[in-house]
Formats: structure tokens, C-alpha cells, sequence
């Protein structure tokens, strides 16, 4: 009888019951610059996190905010600010993203691609080349090295 009574439940009515416990409570708190204000993200910045909410933010719902629900409709503070204000925009969504991240929190060096001069974060202090132009660059690299390895055989 209690499985019935479970499985009548829409997902929006289980996923209410998930954020009653407040997950949200449990973020670490946002940081802020020395002066105490919030980051500033550009234009361009929040665009992308916007796209990045629309796509991946679990409380995200039709413009409105479901953490901030309680009976009225919130429209997402993320989406209208030029701040970093959310804690789990900031904790949970804009990770997953690590250019982005790293372009509004400066907490990670940044390069400029040699290739395609697009900014990345780099995995090794090594890198030059973006995620994207380094698998063709070393493929070139690899052909290259090939082709001058094949050419020393003495035949």
C-alpha cells in the first residue's frame, strides 16, 4: 500500500520532498573579494552561465528558482544578475565548466591557445594548446616525427 501511494507522486512532488531536507544548507558559503563585495561576471560571462543554468541546473524550472519556492514563483537570481550570488549555481552548476570558473574567480592560471588563441585551463604547467587543437597538433607532431623516422632507414 505504501509503494502505491509512492509511485502516485510526480517527479516535482518527489524532487520538493529531496529539497525540504535543504541540501542547499550544506554548500560551503560563496566567496567574496577582500572588500566584501560579490565576483562580477561581464556580459558575455553571463551569458554562458545563463546557457549553463538553463542546461544543467537541477532547480532550475520554466525561469523560476525551486529552492526559492514557497508557494509563489521566484524567477532564478542567478539569471538576472551580473554577481555570483547563488550557492549552488556556484557549488554544484558553474564546476562543470572549468574555463568559466576559472575566468570569474581567477582562482586557476589561464592560457591563451597557441593554435586558435581560445583561453583554457591548463592540466600541467606544460600546456600550449587547448583540449580541442591538441589532439590535431600532436597527431601532426606524431606524423612528423613518423615521417622523418621512416626516412633514415637505410634500404
Amino acid at each position: 500500500m505504501g509503494q502505491e501511494a509512492f509511485s502516485e507522486r510526480t517527479a516535482k512532488e518527489k524532487w520538493r520532498e529531496h529539497m525540504r531536507k535543504n541540501p542547499y544548507k550544506q554548500l560551503p558559503p560563496i566567496e567574496r573579494k577582500p572588500d566584501g563585495s560579490l565576483n562580477r561576471i561581464t556580459p558575455a560571462q553571463r551569458k554562458q552561465a545563463n546557457a549553463l543554468i538553463r542546461r544543467e541546473c537541477c532547480c532550475y524550472e520554466d525561469g523560476n528558482c525551486m529552492l526559492l519556492d514557497d508557494g509563489d514563483t521566484h524567477i532564478c537570481p542567478q539569471t538576472i544578475s551580473f554577481s555570483v550570488c547563488c550557492k549552488w549555481f556556484r557549488w554544484s552548476v558553474l564546476p562543470q565548466i572549468g574555463t568559466l570558473e576559472a575566468e570569474i574567480f581567477r582562482d586557476k592560471e589561464l592560457k591563451r591557445c597557441a593554435v586558435c588563441g581560445r583561453v583554457f585551463v591548463p592540466k600541467s604547467n606544460r600546456a600550449k594548446y587547448c583540449p580541442n587543437c591538441a589532439a590535431r597538433v600532436h597527431r601532426r607532431q606524431k606524423t612528423k616525427s613518423e615521417r622523418k623516422r621512416r626516412s633514415c632507414v637505410d634500404s
